[in-house]
């Protein structure tokens, strides 16, 4: 390939460089393919530097778009800030915008967006970072049950995601508003590799929003089933694990997010079992085949517009505030 033959490298603009921001960067830079042109943050930060080079850095997007057309926007900032952003994003730039999760803070912000549609191409330019659906032990879960049509439907699905933020006190709150609105999107977007989410049936916040227990119904296989969703922050360590239980065949599949490992099992015989090799940190694992989805020629769905509209109808109807 000669050197009027070289494609042009992707063009990103990263706005919001706090502590997600750094696992963004550190995919991005393994891509030959993509180029970080500025950051944005109206905070006070030191510079961004990637690939032993310091992007211009602007306090906001409106004035980074002044002088910048990226191909990428990369939200990375508060949750209750997106809405706002990513209709800028739209109607300053062509760029396709990557929103981390959940993509809206509440259901009036998302039917907003919804309402750009007309103006700008909201399901083809939004995505949100629905970072667990991609993590390897749920793409290997996925695969199996793929496989394995005969062990019937999925029934039941148990996942608890646990979190030791109960150390960080009203930072944690500030940070992440509950342990439902931070992990609860984590867990639905999980579960859309394997069953069909028809809503929420019942949801509790205990211990002032640090722990929450939610029931979800599904489909799998046409025939209906229920989801048991625990997290919490009050915790020693980060524990994240989900079961699937299929009733017909006695199958249970056992997925340890945290570990990122999983196993199948009938009664006492191991199915199947899925290891790690221990060298890439988890979020790197998940946000790598996540970046290489969202850059090619047809996204995975679970990113799109469609499945963040689906997941925050669930997420946020919380019963007794409709």
């Amino acid at each position: 390939m000669t050197q009027q033959e070289r494609i042009d490298p992707i063009r990103v603009g990263l706005v919001g460089i706090g502590i997600i921001a750094e696992t963004h960067l550190a995919v991005l830079a393994e891509r030959p393919d993509v180029d970080v042109e500025f950051t944005v943050d109206p905070r006070t930060r030191g510079p961004v530097v990637f690939r032993g080079a310091t992007p211009p850095h602007y306090s906001g997007l409106d004035e980074a778009l002044d002088g910048h057309q990226p191909d990428l926007l990369v939200l990375a900032t508060p949750t209750e800030t997106h809405a706002e952003l990513v209709t800028v994003a739209l109607l300053r730039s062509t760029a396709r915008v990557l929103v981390e999760k959940p993509l809206v803070h509440d259901r009036a912000s998302l039917a907003a967006l919804r309402e750009l549609d007309g103006k700008a191409d909201v399901r083809g330019r939004v995505f949100t970072a629905h970072h667990f659906a991609f993590s390897p032990e749920v793409d290997w879960a996925a695969e199996l049950l793929a496989a394995h049509p005969e062990w019937g439907p999925v029934t039941t699905v148990t996942s608890a995601f646990y979190d030791p933020y109960v150390l960080r006190g009203a930072e944690a709150f500030a940070s992440y508003v509950s342990s439902w609105t931070d992990s609860g999107v984590n867990q639905l977007s999980m579960l859309t590799r394997f069953v069909d989410l028809v809503g929420l049936r019942s949801v509790r916040q205990t211990d002032g929003g640090a722990s929450a227990w939610c029931a979800v119904d599904f489909r799998s296989r046409g025939e209906a089933g229920t989801a048991r969703l625990r997290s919490s922050w009050l915790t020693g360590s980060s524990s994240k694990e989900s079961s699937l239980v299929f009733g017909r065949s006695g199958v249970e599949v056992w997925i340890d997010h945290t570990a990122m490992t999983g196993f199948a099992a009938r009664d006492g015989e191991l199915l199947a079992a899925f290891g790690n090799d221990g060298r890439t940190g988890r979020k790197v694992a998940h946000y790598r085949p996540l970046y290489a989805s969202l850059l090619s020629v047809r996204p995975d769905p679970v990113l799109g517009f469609d499945a963040a509209e689906r997941i925050t109808a669930i997420h946020r109807a919380v019963p007794g505030t409709e």
